[in-house]
């Protein structure tokens, strides 16, 4: 398998970029294709003993989309940016997915229009995992589509659904939907709308639907996917990551605050290694763009090798797992009478 990695994005491009290319060569036993300034990571390929390694091929892009760029146009002003190149390789095959640590708008936008999305899906979406305790809870979307229609959270929840079983092992995925309560009664026109099409497609028996869900059900494990706009979806991941980052810390400075608490905290080291594993965003690797006809990875802006080697490895999962295939042959069910063409 080929995994592109975009070397030049992120905040630590393109150092741990490359290291991370040769980290996941290494152990995954991949191909790379690193893209970027063939100069700069020819040295950095040099310094990790990889510059002769035949598995690690290197594409040149002299041209770099930053943050400040316009997400919306950067794609096409920057056709030579590492970005751009890394979505072409893919998009003609060269590749099996892309990954790339930077701008997240500029990487959807050139991921729609270049990779495309699949035949039939409106609007792709970001799905990022949660830590529940179990196999993880998926929220779609945490920011790609602001503005929804129910026709867009429908086919969130199709997709959702189908990541979840072949992605996270469940074999029916509980799909609910955000809303401000869990009667049916609740929430917005939006989710009103959403509802009633989910219900009807869990009817049909095509999917797994409980209902409305609210924002603590976030790490309760009582839903596998849950479904909101990206509006929402933004607010509760970036909530969920401050939750997190608050309690480590504070869960840190209570266990070193005094000789008997070292203590206590040596005698629950394993388990707290296994929690702060289960917290940790270089472990995830990253959030796929569902919905896209290849696979497109967004990694973490502040990406190490490890992180970037477990983006590898997701990318590899997402491959063999099928969830392209899944969606594309379940396109029928995922469309309403009147939606765009």
């Amino acid at each position: 398998m080929r995994i592109i990695i975009d070397a030049m994005s992120g905040d630590n491009a393109p150092g741990e970029l490359v290291r991370g290319g040769v980290l996941a060569q290494r152990e995954q036993n991949v191909d790379v294709v690193l893209v970027g300034r063939t100069a700069e990571i020819q040295k950095l390929l040099l310094d990790c003993g990889a510059a002769e390694n035949p598995h690690i091929i290197l594409e040149d892009a002299p041209d770099i989309i930053d943050m400040h760029d316009d997400p919306s146009t950067a794609v096409r002003r920057k056709p030579g940016s590492s970005m751009a190149v890394a979505l072409n390789l893919l998009k003609n095959g060269a590749g099996d997915a892309v990954i790339s640590a930077g701008n997240t708008g500029a990487l959807l936008t050139g991921a729609t229009l270049l990779v495309r999305r699949i035949r039939g899906i409106r609007r792709a979406a970001m799905a990022p995992v949660l830590p529940n305790g179990g196999r993880g809870t998926l929220l779609i979307d945490c920011g790609a589509n602001v503005e929804c229609t129910p026709e867009y959270l429908l086919q969130f929840g199709y997709m959702g659904s189908f990541y979840a079983k072949s992605m996270l092992g469940i074999p029916q995925p509980k799909v609910g939907l955000l809303s401000n309560g869990t009667e049916d009664t609740k929430g917005t026109e939006l989710v009103k709308a959403a509802h009633a099409l989910l219900q009807d497609a869990a009817a049909a028996g095509r999917i797994t639907f409980i209902g409305n869900v609210e924002g603590t059900d976030m790490f309760s494990g009582r839903a596998d996917v849950i479904v909101t706009d990206g509006y929402s979806g933004n607010i509760m991941l970036k909530t969920a990551e401050g939750t997190i980052k608050f309690l480590m810390k504070n869960l840190k400075s209570a266990l070193t605050a005094s000789t008997r608490a070292k203590l206590g905290a040596l005698l629950v080291k394993n388990d707290l290694n296994a929690l702060k594993k289960m917290m940790d965003v270089r472990e995830v690797g990253g959030t796929p763009f569902l919905g896209i006809k290849a696979p497109v990875i967004k990694a973490h802006g502040n990406s190490d090798a490890r992180a970037v080697s477990s983006a590898v490895r997701q990318a590899v999962s997402f491959v063999n797992a099928g969830v392209i295939a899944e969606i594309e042959s379940h396109i029928e069910f995922m469309k309403i009478r009147g939606g765009e063409d």
